[in-house]
Order: C-alpha cells, then structure tokens, then sequence
C-alpha cells in the first residue's frame, strides 16, 4: 500500500501540491456495535453522536412511509454503550422528513437537523422537544413541494432554512447551524435560542459556500464548515470572520473503485469551472472535533473513500480506510462521532450501518 501512496493522484496546475508522506493508520472495526430489535432495519445512517454517557444516537432514514417520491424517512433511535437499544426518541415527530445529522451538545441535549422539513429540533435528554428552529412547509398550501435550486439561490430569510445539514457549538454555547443545499450559509444564535447573525451565500469565495454540509467548533470557539461542493473545509472565528482555508490533499491507490458511481476525472477536483466537486477526492462530507485539550479533527470524502485524521490547522497526520462494502471498508461516510481521537463511530448512506472504529496508530 505504501508503494502505491506515491504514485496516485494528478494534482491540477497551480493547485496545491499533494501532502506527502502521510501515515495510513492501522484500525479494527468492531463487530455489531449497535443491535437493533428484531425486524427493526437501518436505512441510510446520516447522523450519530454520542452523548456523556457514552450512549450511541443513530439518525437513519428509515421507518419510511409514503410513495417512493418524498417518503418521510426520518428515525432517532438510542443505544446504551455496548450497543443495546433503548429507545426510539420522537417517533411520529411533526418534524420528521429526510434525515440529515444528530448532534449532543455539553448538557446532553440532542439536536437532529431534517434536511426535507428544513427545521432543526433539540430535545432534552429525557427525549422530549425543548427548542425549534425553523418551519417546514404546510400541508395545506397548493405550493408545498420540493425545494428548487435556483442559481443563485433565492435570498436567504431569518430563522428559516433551505435543506438545513448540521449543527455545532461554541464553548460559550452559542449555536451555529449550517444552511444548506440551498442558501449556503451559516446562522448563528445564542443559547436560548435567538438568532444573533448568519453569514455566507453561493460561491468559491473565502466565506462563501457551495454545500456547507458539516459543521464543527474547537475550543476556542473557531468554527470549522465542511464546504463540500467547493472541496475545502473553511475555518472562521465566532463572528463569522474568515480565518483560513483546509485542502485535503493525500494520494492515494487510483485503481479505487467509488463505492457508487464513476470515478471522477481527478485532473479537474480544483478546477473552478466545475462548481459541485462532491464526489472529488478530499472533499469533506463530515467532520467531527475531538474533546478535551489536544484536539484533532476527523473528515471523510466519498472518493476514494477515506477518513483523514487531523490537526486544527489543517495538517493531515493519517488517513484510513477505502470505499467499499466489507467491515473496515466504507459507502459514504455521512457521519462521524469522536469520543476520542482512537475511537470512530460512523455512519454510512450506502451500506446502511454503523461501524465503530479502534485505531491503532503507531507508537512514536
């Protein structure tokens, strides 16, 4: 595999030189982290957090009902930490549509973000509904339907959203939620709930997004958003100011098959012409902020398929893994929880399951 590292990945001209010599990172996957009752079944696993306790929320879509077309497909379910179910958390939930992400925050509250109801919800840890964000659309009106993509997006409105993707915190506790598919922008409010400022709007400009699809905040209350269709990870402080950009730039084997789909023409992932890279190598899907005092951080991409381990400042110190449908192997990494930075839970779209992941790195 190290052989292979060196001969991978065409670099675009004037584009950044690959980050050489980057560690891969021996890892286990657990066998059967969570267990579901019996003819209970995940759909695609979007979301998974994990709060003080160490107990495991999964976001999935799954529990669908209605036609192939816009099926609501939204189910928070919790599991104790060695994996057995508890219980399923706001079952029937006014709110529920298309799963996205589910998030913890310091107080154990859980946070879930539905893409299709464009609404954000916390619930308390005894499951119950304690904060709101957003509406989604009624029922009742001749003009409730799919969203459209117009380019450039309509002009975004206070408190609501278009296609809403994630949620992080602050250590002040402020909230910053990250808006979307549509309005590619970030909110921010505070700790009770309201709205201080949102910033962003479409483009490859610094502070500007294509897909803010993941959203994460450090220590210092620096708040990290995966800016997926633009291949970067941008990095700004609590006020929103642009503090700097992160390229994942590794090599890697290039007979990788994609776990979906064709494989990209590599030669273009920082071309500016094509203007959604989601499928290009390195470009995040999700990150996740270690706890504690010695932060890193953790990205996946869908091509080829990897998990990069991380410094703050943007330095790739591992990656692991590859697309694919075996344990230790991944299909669309939508979703990571860090407890630590030697344990991954993840959750994937294609092969519908978690996976929890000991790392193994080498002793120095």
């Amino acid at each position: 595999m190290k052989s292979l590292l060196c001969t991978a990945m065409l670099v675009a001209a004037g584009a950044t030189m690959a980050q050489s010599n980057v560690p891969e990172i021996s890892f286990d996957s657990v066998p059967n982290p969570v267990v579901l009752p019996k003819d209970m079944h995940f759909g695609e696993v979007s979301g998974i957090a994990l709060n003080s306790k160490g107990h495991i929320f999964v976001l999935h879509r799954g529990a669908t009902s209605g036609p192939a077309f816009s099926a609501a497909a939204t189910q928070l379910l919790e599991f104790n930490a060695k994996g057995k179910f508890l219980r399923e958390i706001g079952k029937g939930l006014y709110a529920w549509s298309y799963a996205h992400m589910v998030r913890v925050d310091a107080d154990d509250n859980i946070w879930v973000t539905d893409k299709g109801s464009d609404m954000v919800i916390s619930f308390d840890p005894a499951g119950q509904v304690r904060m709101v964000f957003g509406r989604k659309q009624e029922a009742s009106d001749k003009e409730t339907g799919p969203l459209e993509h117009p380019n450039p997006p309509l002009k975004a409105e206070v408190g609501k959203f278009r296609q809403v993707t994630d949620v992080a915190w602050n250590p002040a506790g402020d909230l910053f939620i990250s808006d979307g598919y549509v309005n590619s922008r970030v909110a921010k409010a505070d700790k009770q709930g309201n709205w201080l400022m949102s910033w962003g709007e479409r483009g490859q400009k610094e502070g500007e997004f294509h897909t803010p699809h993941s959203i994460a905040a450090d220590n210092k209350g620096n708040v990290y958003v995966a800016d997926r269709g633009n291949r970067r990870i941008q990095v700004f402080d609590s006020q929103g100011k642009f503090e700097r950009e992160i390229k994942i730039d590794v090599p890697f084997d290039a007979k990788i098959q994609p776990a979906i789909g064709a494989t990209p023409d590599i030669s273009k992932k920082d071309d500016p012409a094509i203007l959604n890279k989601v499928m290009m190598p390195g470009s995040p899907w999700t990150l996740c902020i270690t706890p504690g005092p010695n932060q890193v951080m953790f990205a996946s991409d869908a091509y080829p398929g990897r998990i990069y381990k991380m410094s703050l400042d943007g330095k790739v110190l591992g990656f692991l893994g590859q697309s694919g449908k075996q344990l230790k192997q991944f299909g669309w990494i939508h979703a990571i929880a860090c407890p630590n930075e030697n344990t991954l839970y993840v959750g994937e779209l294609l092969n519908w399951r978690v996976q929890k992941l000991v790392l193994k790195p080498k002793k120095n």
